[in-house]
């Protein structure tokens, strides 16, 4: 009579554990990043009132005769399912795509989440402004001039210093393509002004040097009398200024102070050879002429133990003319319109940093106000083997335990990690369908074991009036 008392008792206690979690759920239905938790119930033990039997030779086997004692709950278990994603807009704002939470640090401790409401604070450090959590990551290093990310280095806050100053950029590379006319007429001995217009393709550009000023190139074309498919190109820097500068021309290493340079083209309109005036000769694979120049009011440092003034600076750049046999990023020569150009140079002047986006890779561009885009950091994204085992840490935050397993941090879209979206949120995975459904099965459940309770009561007050 008493074990269905007591059976009852376990189904209440249980039931309004349910009870509680369901609460839970539906109270974080608008949390940022919340999962949902899950009651699972078990049995309890069974009091064996006879055992099994096997079989025997005239009789068969019998089974064993037990009664349960109520009910017990197994696990209260974290539902880790993809949450919708809503656009926020903002460019801080972070969702996760797939499996993965984000590396937080607080003093020595890690915490992880899947809530990316992030934002900057005083010292541009990339953080959770509700509790100043900072985010980790891994900085971007510059080696040789060179920018990347080392992410097989530990962690580290990101930091991203809005207002930065990006130093400018001298010109090392000048890229050529297109076409130069055939047609071009040649120009004759002592000729106008016209016929040396009619018979010039003039190319510049602006480059720059250490300091981020700004020259102007041009090189003119001109059709060589004589020689079929050759062209002369003549090279000046600030040629509309009142010192025009004459460079130097460099070819496998043989250096001309002459500033001219001669192209030939093969009878397919490809590039063949470019010659300087020195004997310098390039014909194989890609065709580049080094031209050298003295950078006007830079000198080198004063020598401290002469007190003389240091020689004047010079700056070199390659001049890319494309590749030999190849119609693809290359000068070219036929019978249609010169549209030869410079339509690369990878120099700049110095910038600030103005703003900043995340791509799904959790890679932090900065963009620079002269015009170029130099990675700051990346976001680091943690997984684990049992993200069940996660203790809840509460403001949406998760710690390791021994039953989850050590995380594996690393970049997004790599070993099963999701992928980053930024300007958007994840919202809670509480579906309140089911919840309600399931509060009312809840309900329901505690109502029945609280008649069984009534029933146990009312079998005990019949066996208490048996004698009068």
């Amino acid at each position: 009579m008493m074990r269905s008392l007591w059976a009852g008792v376990s189904g209440l206690e249980n039931h309004q554990v349910r009870m509680d979690v369901i609460g839970n759920n539906i109270a974080n239905v608008n949390t940022t990043g919340f999962k949902k938790g899950r009651v699972d119930f078990q049995d309890l033990i069974s009091q064996t009132m006879e055992g099994a039997a096997r079989p025997q030779a005239v009789v068969g086997g019998v089974n064993p005769k037990q009664v349960g004692l109520g009910m017990n709950i197994a696990a209260i278990g974290t539902i880790f399912t993809q949450g919708s994603l809503q656009t926020t807009g903002v460019k801080t704002d972070v969702a996760i795509q797939g499996d993965g939470f984000f590396v937080l640090r607080q003093g020595d401790q890690k915490f992880y989440t899947r809530a990316g409401a992030f934002g900057l604070d005083a010292d541009g450090m990339l953080v959770n402004p509700s509790n100043g959590m900072r985010v980790q990551g891994w900085k971007a290093q510059t080696l040789n001039g060179q920018t990347f990310i080392n992410t097989s280095a530990d962690t580290t806050d990101l930091q991203i210093p809005v207002g930065s100053k990006d130093p400018a950029h001298a010109t090392g590379q000048v890229d050529f393509m297109c076409n130069l006319n055939k047609s071009t007429p040649l120009i004759p001995a002592n000729p106008t002004a016209a016929e040396t217009r009619a018979g010039t393709w003039t190319v510049t550009k602006q480059i720059y040097d250490s300091f981020g000023q700004t020259h102007d190139l041009q090189v003119d074309f001109t059709r060589v009398a004589g020689a079929p498919n050759r062209w002369e190109g003549r090279i000046t820097i600030d040629p509309n200024t009142a010192n025009p500068i004459t460079p130097q021309i460099t070819i496998n290493g043989v250096q001309s102070p002459a500033n001219t340079l001669l192209v030939q083209y093969g009878n397919d309109g490809t590039l063949q050879s470019v010659t300087n005036a020195a004997g310098g000769v390039a014909n194989n694979g890609a065709l580049s002429v080094n031209v050298t120049f003295p950078v006007p009011n830079q000198t080198a440092p004063i020598n401290p133990a002469t007190g003389q003034p240091g020689a004047p600076v010079t700056q070199t750049f390659a001049m890319n003319l494309g590749t030999v046999g190849s119609y693809t990023d290359s000068m070219t020569q036929f019978s249609a319109q010169s549209s030869t150009k410079i339509f690369k140079q990878d120099g700049y002047t110095m910038g600030y940093l103005q703003d900043f986006r995340i791509d799904p890779n959790g890679e932090i561009l900065g963009i620079y106000s002269n015009g170029t885009n130099r990675p700051i950091g990346q976001l680091a994204m943690a997984q684990f083997v049992n993200p069940g085992g996660l203790s809840k840490a509460g403001e949406n935050n998760y710690q390791e335990t021994i039953n989850s397993g050590n995380s594996d941090i690393g970049p997004a879209g790599l070993a099963g990690r999701g992928k980053f979206i930024a300007g958007a949120l994840e919202m809670s995975n509480v579906d309140l369908a089911e919840s309600f459904a399931d509060m009312i099965v809840t309900q329901r459940g505690f109502e029945a074991n609280s008649k069984t309770i009534q029933t146990s009561d009312q079998m005990l007050q019949v066996l208490l009036t048996l004698k009068r």
